[in-house]
């Protein structure tokens, strides 16, 4: 026997338990009905969600998922945000990639066509755009080009949406990297870990130092998934958002910020060509015995710039980003330079020796 409506519209979220998803679970539960799906259960459900164990990886699992959710809630859903995909740094090729951010979607999907769902919302990334040249500026008309793995799956689970979405109307959000108070960017947390260690990456760099990355805040990340939700009734039936902060940061202004936080001083960055950066990254692996962060294709795209325009996001979703990252790195460090054991695990980076040892009791 179905369940009988609650009242608050019912929003799905994938993901759930992973960093955004466990926000936008909390966020959204203050006025909807939210169940979360994911492969492990959270550390805390907030009060008036509910939770699915659900491997999108798997037919049968998506299946049994859509049912228990059909029984929970009924036939109804406002919205369902998918934030459940593959993802890894190292940049090598994962059977992940299809069996989940791709046919994972396309499995979701095909199982929502029992319910009546208002709105589908697909997070991408803008890593699936092609890099803009000095001057310009990427729009959600500028054109596509994922150069590695992860947007690769990105850009294929897009092409997936709009083939298989029906009579679904959806929203994809190419978000850019999400940070938060506590950094928890993995390139941001590394580049901040480097200068704070003085080693001697920190000093070099294998492009333009005048490029850069977009990010965003997750707690301006939530609100944006919080408007999409709100206005689905007054959205298109396609519509495609990018998400980032719209001033950015080049790799050199990250460079001046950190070293002036941390050290009280500029630091100075050594451009270096890309063969002498891949060997040096090979040559310390070698020598570490260790996976290095720095991989290959992160060489690569070294001179990738993506300064994103978020004209259409704040037109349409009346959105833009709060926060600024350069004004965020003063309480990231701040909260390192308090604590670095606690930075370090927070960031899930390798506790440096000196600072573990600076860290011990003093009887100890």
């Amino acid at each position: 026997m179905e369940a009988e409506p609650k009242g608050k519209p019912v929003v799905l979220v994938t993901g759930s338990a992973g960093l955004i998803g466990s926000r936008v679970v909390a966020d959204l539960a203050r006025d909807h009905h939210v169940v979360g799906l994911d492969v492990k259960r959270p550390a805390e459900l907030p009060p008036g969600t509910e939770f699915v164990a659900c491997d999108l990886s798997r037919d049968d699992d998506t299946t049994r998922t859509l049912v228990e959710v059909r029984a929970l809630v009924g036939p109804a859903i406002a919205s369902v945000i998918h934030l459940a995909a593959y993802y890894d740094f190292s940049g090598k090729p994962s059977p992940l990639y299809g069996d989940l951010t791709v046919r994972g979607t396309v499995r979701l999907l095909s199982g929502l066509r029992a319910f009546d769902v208002e709105q589908f919302v697909f997070s991408s990334s803008h890593l699936v755009m092609k890099a803009a040249q000095p001057g310009e500026r990427i729009t959600e008309d500028s054109p596509v080009e994922p150069t590695w793995a992860y947007p690769n799956s990105k850009i294929e689970a897009e092409a997936a949406i709009r083939e298989e979405h029906g009579d679904i109307p959806i929203v994809i959000l190419r978000i850019s990297g999400v940070y938060t108070d506590e950094c928890q960017s993995i390139p941001i947390a590394q580049q901040i870990a480097r200068i704070h260690q003085r080693e001697l990456e920190s000093h070099l760099f294998p492009g333009h130092t005048d490029r850069g990355q977009p990010f965003v805040h997750l707690d301006d990340l939530v609100a944006c998934f919080r408007r999409v939700v709100e206005r689905r009734a007054a959205l298109g039936r396609e519509e495609l958002f990018l998400v980032a902060e719209p001033e950015l940061l080049t790799y050199a202004d990250l460079q001046r910020r950190i070293g002036e936080l941390v050290h009280g001083t500029e630091w100075s960055t050594l451009r270096i060509p890309k063969s002498v950066a891949k060997a040096g990254a090979w040559v310390q692996g070698m020598l570490s015995g260790e996976e290095t962060f720095i991989k290959p294709w992160m060489i690569d795209l070294a001179d990738a710039h993506y300064p994103v325009d978020v004209t259409r996001a704040r037109t349409l979703l009346g959105w833009e980003p709060r926060r600024r990252l350069h004004d965020c790195l003063g309480g990231m460090v701040a909260f390192l330079l308090r604590d670095p054991v606690g930075w370090y695990k927070r960031n899930k980076l390798p506790v440096p020796r000196g600072v573990a040892r600076a860290r011990r009791p003093a009887h100890a």
